[in-house]
């Protein structure tokens, strides 16, 4: 029983930091092309609105991906842990790529944001920590713990 239950924790960590790991693969990529190819076009805050939507789609993409190839073994609380995990470690990077490659200091890294792109950033991350359940949520029938539309490997 125990090892199940250490199992099916490792399990919930993996999905957790591969979800990361796609979606901060993808924002430092695209935060590569806003800065050196769609600011200077756009200005700042529309490039970081046109990185928004991007970042939308790879969020629903990874946790997608994430429900029907990692998986989770578990229903709702999985899920939950997965968004939760992931949001973690994203702000761990956050901080991290703040301070280091832009010198700020941990509380820069929250509030040198615009208004309204930096808004938009916030609803992000609590887009993408729920995203795992909504996905769950919204594929679930009559109360089964495994979605249909993102069928569960265990």
């Amino acid at each position: 029983m125990a090892t199940d239950r250490s199992s099916s924790i490792m399990h919930v960590l993996k999905a957790g930091a591969v979800y990361f790991a796609l979606v901060f693969g993808t924002g430092f990529v695209l935060g590569i092309i806003r800065t050196l190819w769609v600011v200077p076009l756009l200005g700042v805050r529309t490039a970081e609105l046109v990185e928004a939507l991007f970042m939308l789609v790879a969020i629903v993409l990874a946790a997608g991906w994430i429900s029907r190839r990692v998986g989770t073994a578990s229903g709702e609380s999985s899920r939950v842990a997965v968004g939760m995990i992931a949001l973690a470690l994203l702000l761990a990077a956050e901080v991290t790529m703040g301070i280091t490659l832009r010198g700020l200091s941990p509380v820069e890294v929250f509030t040198k944001h615009d208004p309204v792109s930096g808004t938009v950033y916030y609803a992000l991350l609590g887009v993408f920590a729920a995203m795992p359940w909504l996905l769950w949520k919204g594929g679930s029938r009559g109360g089964t713990t495994d979605s249909p539309r993102f069928p569960l490997r265990h």
